[in-house]
This record gives structure tokens, C-alpha cells and sequence, in this order.
């Protein structure tokens, strides 16, 4: 079924391939190896059969769609060029093509329905607010499945057996699809990291340093994008990476210090990063600097047991007053009648970022009052030990109107800081505390 061809070039390895398998054997891989190259394929009948094994016994018989197959050109007449080593740039838009059937067809299986053509996988989606804008994602080109073929109407008969039910047989099909999906995929990522290596070792040890640091790979690799070409000192590199991660990370000057500025300001972010905390230690600061007269705390989380109590512990300490709101009435007439204060500080309920109300919660901070916005701020508070797709959720979910930056938490129980600091730069937030 699948075939491994050995030689010294590429290009008798292909023309092995096309003599055996025919000319649109399809290339599973291909890898260097002691003493020339290794090319892995397979044959484009037993793939057939294998379609024609996989499809059940009494339905509509529909057209397979068309998937592209690479074929193996024959050697340009004399004088030949030098051989060339097959490129990534060659393998990728085969094993694509190869990785979207397997795809449709271990979809298709489990339910026993005929294969049906899908259109191209999407882009990936790209995070708001970005600095580091990650190249656009090549999207596969949409292919239509020709129009079904409905059988002639046959002569009456005998109604046949019902079809039986998945035989043992198909779903081994599928278990086998599902391993040879894995290997293309694996052979598509070591060809892309090998590649990488091979031509640019400098910049493939710095991105390991950053993957390692925690990074995301888009940012990493737009940032070593960025990289001198000229450079050729990997500790040059490394202290240029570190001077371009400082430099695009936003931090909020003095004329930005919410204590000096005053105003409204919430405090987001989603269950357990500290907000409650983090209101107390930035209260303190305020009292301290202006007065507790000048300074009130405002709290939303009605839902927690003792939530109230714990902040009016803290107001108690600092000599400021305390309100609770409920819904959106209650919170216009409390900053009403705080409008004199210096600084209004509002401790919020702690919610996933996957929970639907927190778009209500954004609805209540940020809503309209007669018409205006109003003037509440929000600060997202980032939990520096959370992993970079969790934070990068809570970012996606949090933004919106009305978010001026961010505050880092628990940076003492972080590993790393590489997934925060990745988040906060890529979602453009000045970051204002620590």
C-alpha cells in the first residue's frame, strides 16, 4: 500500500516513484538519509480502493472530489541541470491536498455517510489589537463537488438486504486515516522547523529561547522577522530580542498613574487573579497620597458569600466608605453621588472568560447615561502563572470600550512571564502595575 524509495538524488527517487506507482503516485514525504534521499508514497489505486472499501452498501453513489496530484515530471532533455534537493516550497501543497482528504474522510466515516467535498479550512483568527501582526494564513482554495449521479431506474425487483451496520473493517479505515493524517502532519511540521534550522541556525536557537521563555510562536517569529540579517552573534541576537520585547511593551508613564489622574475605574479580569486585592493595595496608595476623604470603593460582586465583607473590611482599615450596587440603576445614582471624589475604585464580579455575561458586565461598566458614555475605565488584571491560552481568552473576552491597560498578578507564582508579556504586547495594553 505505501512504498519507500531510496536514492542517491531526488530526482531518481522521483522517477522510481513514477515507474512503480504510476504518475500520480501521491508523496507522503520526503527526507534525507545516509548515502541520498528517502521518498515514502503511495499509489493512487490503492487509494481508490480504499474509498471504495470505506463507502456503505444502499446510498447514492456521489462523485469523490478531484484532490490534486502531484506529478512527477520527466528529466528536461540534455544536458541535465545538477540534481536539486526537493524544498519545502515543493512537498507542502501535496501533503496539504493529501491532509484535506484524509480530513473530509475520517469526518465522513463514523456516520457511515458518502464523502462529500468541503471547502478549505479558514484562516486562523487573528487576536485584536495586534502590534506583531501575524502574516496572513494561505486559505485552501474551495473545491465543489460535481453534481450527485443518480442511478437509472433499475427493472422491479426484489427490495435488497438492508445494509448492515459499520463493519470492524471501516473503522480500522478510519483508525488508519486518522495515524497517516498524524504522520503528514508531523512531516509537515519537522520539514517547516528543519528547514528553519538548516538555513538559519541563529535565528531557530532564538526562537527556541523564546518558545521556551513561554512566547507564542506568531510572536516569535515576528519578531525574529524583524531580526538584522547581518547579525551573526546569537548573544548580539538574544539582547536585541530582549530590547525589542522592551520596547514594544507599553508602560503606562506617570501622566497615566490612575492615582494622580483620578476618575472611575473597575477592576476586571476573571475568578481567583486578585482584583479584590488589588482594589485594597491601589485604595491604600490613594489614601495615602490624597486623603481617605477624597477616595470611595464601589462593589458589583453580590454573588460570592462574604465578597462585601472582605472589601468593607478593607474600607474599615482605610477610613473609606463602601457601597454595593446591584444593576445598572444603582450603579448611576452611586458615582452620582460620588462625583466629587478624587478617585472612585469598583471591585467587579469574578467571571470566566467564556461566560456569556461578561458582555453584560461590560454593558453595566461602559453603558450609555442620557445619551453619554460612561466615564468608568476599565484595567484588565492579568494572573501571571496562567497559561498563554488561557490569557490570551480572558484578553479576547475582556476587551472592548473603556479597557486602558492592564494590571500583572501573582508574578510571583509565574515560572515565566513570557505568556503574559506576549498578550499584553500583542493586544496593544499598557501595562500599569504590577
Amino acid at each position: 500500500m505505501i512504498k519507500k524509495f531510496y536514492a542517491t538524488t531526488t530526482r531518481d527517487a522521483l522517477r522510481q516513484v513514477r515507474d512503480a506507482l504510476g504518475a500520480n503516485a501521491i508523496i507522503l514525504s520526503n527526507r534525507q538519509v545516509a548515502g541520498g534521499v528517502e521518498i515514502i508514497a503511495v499509489a493512487d489505486l490503492d487509494m481508490a480502493s480504499l474509498t471504495a472499501q470505506a463507502e456503505p452498501a444502499g446510498t447514492v453513489l456521489t462523485r469523490s472530489p478531484q484532490i490534486p496530484r502531484p506529478i512527477a515530471h520527466p528529466a528536461p532533455p540534455e544536458p541535465p541541470p545538477p540534481p536539486q534537493q526537493m524544498t519545502l516550497e515543493d512537498v507542502s501543497p501535496q501533503l496539504t491536498a493529501f491532509a484535506d482528504y484524509l480530513a473530509q474522510r475520517d469526518a465522513s466515516l463514523p456516520s457511515g455517510a458518502p464523502a462529500r467535498s468541503g471547502s478549505g479550512s479558514g484562516a486562523i483568527p487573528e487576536p485584536g489589537a495586534q502590534l506583531f501582526r501575524p502574516s496572513p494564513v494561505r486559505q485552501a482554495q474551495s473545491r465543489k463537488a460535481p453534481a450527485a449521479i443518480t442511478p437509472a431506474e433499475p427493472a422491479p425487483r426484489a427490495a435488497p438486504a438492508e445494509a448492515p451496520p459499520a463493519q470492524p473493517e471501516v473503522h480500522e479505515l478510519a483508525r488508519e486515516i486518522r495515524m497517516l493524517r498524524g504522520l503528514v502532519e508531523g512531516q509537515l511540521a519537522g520539514f517547516a522547523w528543519g528547514d528553519m534550522t538548516r538555513r538559519d541556525p541563529l535565528r531557530a536557537e532564538a526562537m527556541k529561547r523564546l518558545l521556551a521563555a513561554g512566547f507564542s510562536s506568531a510572536f516569535a517569529r515576528q519578531l525574529l522577522d524583524s531580526l538584522p540579517r547581518e547579525e551573526a552573534d546569537l548573544n548580539r541576537a538574544l539582547k536585541w530580542v530582549k530590547s525589542a520585547i522592551g520596547h514594544n511593551l507599553r508602560i503606562a508613564g506617570p501622566e497615566e498613574d490612575i492615582i494622580e489622574r483620578g476618575g472611575v475605574y473597575a477592576l476586571v479580569g476573571p475568578t481567583g487573579v486578585g482584583k479584590t486585592t488589588t482594589v485594597a493595595k491601589l485604595a491604600a496608595r490613594a489614601v495615602l497620597r490624597h486623603g481617605a476623604a477624597k477616595i470611595a470603593l464601589v462593589t458589583t460582586d453580590t454573588y460570592r458569600i462574604g465578597a462585601q465583607d472582605q472589601l468593607r473590611i478593607y474600607g474599615r482599615i482605610l477610613g473609606t466608605p463602601v457601597f454595593a450596587v446591584r444593576d445598572e440603576g444603582d450603579l448611576e445614582l452611586t458615582l452620582a453621588d460620588l462625583s466629587s471624589r478624587h478617585l472612585v475604585l469598583i471591585d467587579t464580579v469574578g467571571m470566566s472568560q467564556r461566560d456569556k455575561r461578561v458582555a453584560e458586565q461590560i454593558a453595566l461598566l461602559c453603558g450609555e447615561n442620557d445619551g453619554e458614555e460612561r466615564s468608568v475605565k476599565r484595567l484588565l488584571l492579568l494572573g501571571a502563572p496562567c497559561q498563554g491560552v488561557t490569557l490570551e481568552e480572558v484578553a479576547r473576552a475582556y476587551s472592548g470600550p473603556g479597557l486602558i491597560g492592564c494590571i500583572l498578578t501573582k508574578i510571583d507564582e509565574a515560572l515565566t512571564y513570557g505568556p503574559v508579556l506576549d498578550v499584553a504586547i500583542r493586544h496593544e495594553l499598557p501595562l500599569h502595575y504590577v
